[in-house]
């Protein structure tokens, strides 16, 4: 069993679009097809996990077993991403990253998985009604985060539960909803919050709810929600840990927590940074404070920590900070008034042997330049308005294929590693 802060899991999502026009292509089953030979649910890649989603143009890459070290799991996603494109040239398509594609119509362009496990998706679709952006254009980078026994559990889950709401500060990647901006640095969450509103136990307030223990989190968060789908899926096909859309769920079948709250960047290089940044502001949270951390958890409801969230959801680094527990957890100064303030503060006062090297480059550049949502409204409006999005969806695609930073500016929409010369 693993203890906290120990080994990590890592899932990324990504579109598969065609190439001549960057429409979304349902073809999953085919790649993993070719890649064992029959549309299995999983197959493996180079040194990565693939498989399917509900979104028949989407697939998952991720760690086969939680790991420790980023260097190599990078370098597995980067050469999965590389052999999934060479493959998807077969069907002219490729592979496309962000959270959201900024003119996906998902009431003509949806379809769902069709083979093993689709009896799923069509419970799902049955009850939920998944012709919307919800289910088929929010793709995420999860972060699997180990724990052994009741008091580690306690200790992880309050930690992810006071820094959630300004995670998306650092990650928000989707400013475009319907070919058009949308006026909020996070869409994929503004839709994300509201996908399953038909039995509002299984996203809650997206923020957890205080639970302590195994016991403590089944009853709280678990069985209501259980109870609440119950009518609509009286064999029980859908009573699993799984089914808890919250922004972090407890995984007691792995002893993890899942944080599910974060948009997929541009490359693996930038997920995998803000990934090793935010588990060390989780790392530096539960060394500090320990066994108080539950007391400042329980200072304010769960609904103010929403609040936050939706601040955030609309104003990405500059939402203002409303919770003064998370001042009270990292002592913060008064001049820090914002996420991204908080992040910068964070990042500045940490210790630098927290982040490896060029983790550290790419997270400072983020903070400085902006985040993904930032800089791809920048771009959009430095475009020729005949142009549309292509030439951000081609910068994004390159991006991915090149593990490269996307930047906004005019001449170049994506930037080669060396990052502030770091990267060789």
């Amino acid at each position: 069993m693993l203890h906290l802060f120990e080994k990590f899991g890592i899932e990324l999502e990504y579109m598969i679009v065609r190439e001549d026009d960057h429409s979304v292509a349902p073809i999953a089953d085919r790649l993993i097809a070719d890649f064992c030979g029959a549309p299995l649910n999983e197959c493996e890649v180079e040194s990565c996990g693939v498989s399917n989603e509900l979104a028949a143009h989407v697939i998952e890459l991720k760690t086969p077993e939680p790991a420790a070290d980023f260097a190599a799991m990078e370098a597995g996603f980067t050469a999965a991403v590389g052999r999934i494109n060479k493959t998807l040239s077969l069907h002219s398509a490729r592979l496309l990253p962000g959270p959201m594609h900024p003119t996906l119509d998902p009431a003509t362009e949806s379809f769902t998985w069709p083979h093993e496990g689709q009896e799923i998706y069509s419970l799902y679709d049955s009850i939920f009604n998944c012709r919307g952006h919800g289910w088929f254009n929010l793709q995420s980078c999860h972060i699997n985060l180990p724990f052994a026994g009741d008091r580690e559990f306690a200790l992880l889950h309050s930690a992810v539960i006071l820094l959630l709401p300004l995670m998306p500060a650092l990650t928000a990647g989707s400013p475009f909803l319907d070919g058009r901006i949308s006026g909020l640095a996070d869409t994929r969450l503004d839709i994300y919050q509201h996908n399953q509103d038909r039995c509002p136990s299984i996203t809650g307030l997206v923020i957890p709810e205080p639970a302590f223990s195994q016991t403590d989190y089944r009853k709280t968060i678990l069985e209501p929600m259980y109870r609440e789908i119950a009518p609509f899926d009286p064999s029980g096909i859908l009573g699993h840990e799984w089914l808890n859309s919250r922004g972090a769920i407890a995984r007691f079948d792995r002893n993890a927590i899942e944080i599910r709250l974060l948009d997929v960047q541009e490359c693996p290089a930038a997920d995998l940074a803000l990934a090793q940044f935010i588990i060390a502001a989780l790392r530096r949270l539960a060394e500090d404070r320990g066994s108080s951390l539950g007391k400042l958890v329980l200072r304010s409801p769960t609904r103010e920590k929403k609040r936050q969230l939706q601040e955030v959801i609309r104003n990405g680094m500059d939402a203002p900070l409303i919770i003064p527990e998370l001042r009270d957890a990292f002592d913060l100064p008064g001049h820090v008034t914002t996420a991204g303030g908080f992040w910068r503060y964070l990042f500045d006062s940490g210790h630098p042997d927290a982040l490896p090297e060029d983790a550290r480059a790419i997270v400072d550049r983020i903070l400085r330049v902006g985040n993904l949502s930032t800089r791809l409204i920048a771009a959009h409006r430095q475009r020729d308005a005949p142009a549309g999005f292509r030439p951000i969806t081609d910068s994004l695609a390159a991006c991915l294929a090149e593990n490269r930073l996307f930047d906004a500016s005019p001449h170049r929409l994506s930037i080669p590693f060396p990052v502030d010369g770091v990267r060789k």
